[in-house]
């Protein structure tokens, strides 16, 4: 079947064997029971084609074509269970994983020139696949902060027109352990990637309460979810005013700002909201309850 969609194509090629050419300019696809391999370039294709072909046949994997010894020993290492790279045991790292949503992203070279425009020390990028990757930090004096993430992000989606996520792992000091660290950093990042749509900048605290509100037991999730159910779904712009102050800690200006809203708007809401469940947000426990509450009641809806 993919020996028919050959002529299609006019730079495409069908191969025996499992191409060695760059996947940063072709879509690969498989044909298991023939045993062949398509390569199709990736300015020749267009979307609906390329859906309607991974519908049919796997993408063969992300070739790591362009690492390092460096970086191949990082990817072994973190993704494949390879030895640990060589380091002093006094070292510190931290990991900073992206994804670019863009099936198209072609440019890796200059998006990697792009990340090391903004860190004053030597970063090894490693790809995980064509839209994912990891940018790993040796710390030696102050890294990025948040802010300074933004910007980064801010840049990229500017100069190469697709969206980035980021997850600001944290620092860690150099052993056999860092494997597990970053695997569970990874999961981190997947969730937020999935179920937070409020940010693309992912941090541990960030998306920690929304992956145990996710895997609270469902006795426990009912439980909390019917106690403010009703305000929820009641007054949708209450809840939207709700979260987003205690999202930003419980600022009235930053958060009438951010809603468009005068403050004494704002205020009225959040007394509104008092007054209809008895919760005072100015204590730490009635804050944490309907935070909790919200990343319920965003899950469901």
């Amino acid at each position: 079947m993919l020996r028919k969609l050959l002529p299609l194509f006019k730079n495409s090629f069908l191969s025996t064997a499992q191409p060695d050419q760059s996947s940063e300019r072709f879509f690969i696809f498989f044909d298991e029971d023939n045993n062949e391999w398509l390569g199709i370039p990736k300015s020749e294709i267009s979307e609906s084609e390329l859906n309607l072909l991974i519908a049919l046949y796997p993408l063969s994997k992300f070739s790591i074509v362009n690492h390092t010894p460096e970086t191949k020993v990082w990817h072994d290492f973190l993704l494949s269970d390879g030895q640990p790279p060589v380091y002093q045991s006094n070292s510190n790292f931290r990991f900073l994983q992206f994804h670019l949503q863009d099936r198209f992203v072609e440019d890796h070279e200059e998006i990697e020139s792009a990340f090391k425009g903004f860190f004053s020390e030597d970063i090894y990028i490693v790809w995980e696949n064509e839209n994912s990757g990891i940018v790993i930090e040796e710390m030696k004096q102050i890294s990025l902060s948040e802010k300074e993430m933004i910007a980064m992000s801010e840049t990229v989606e500017s100069d190469f027109y697709v969206k980035i996520h980021f997850y600001i792992g944290k620092k860690y000091p150099f052993s056999e352990q860092l494997r597990f660290h970053f695997q569970r950093e990874r999961e981190y990042f997947a969730f937020g990637k999935d179920h937070i749509n409020s940010s693309n900048i992912f941090t541990f605290e960030r998306v920690f309460p929304a992956f145990m509100a996710y895997n609270l037991p469902k006795e426990l999730s009912e439980k909390l979810f019917l106690e403010l159910e009703d305000v929820f779904q009641e007054d949708p712009e209450m809840f939207v005013t709700i979260r987003t102050f205690l999202e930003n800690n419980l600022n009235a200006s930053v958060t009438a700002k951010k809603l468009y809203i005068h403050r004494n708007t704002l205020q009225y809401r959040v007394d509104k909201f008092t007054e209809k469940t008895g919760i005072g947000l100015k204590d730490f426990y009635g804050a944490f309850t309907v935070f909790l509450a919200c990343l319920l009641f965003e899950q469901k809806v």
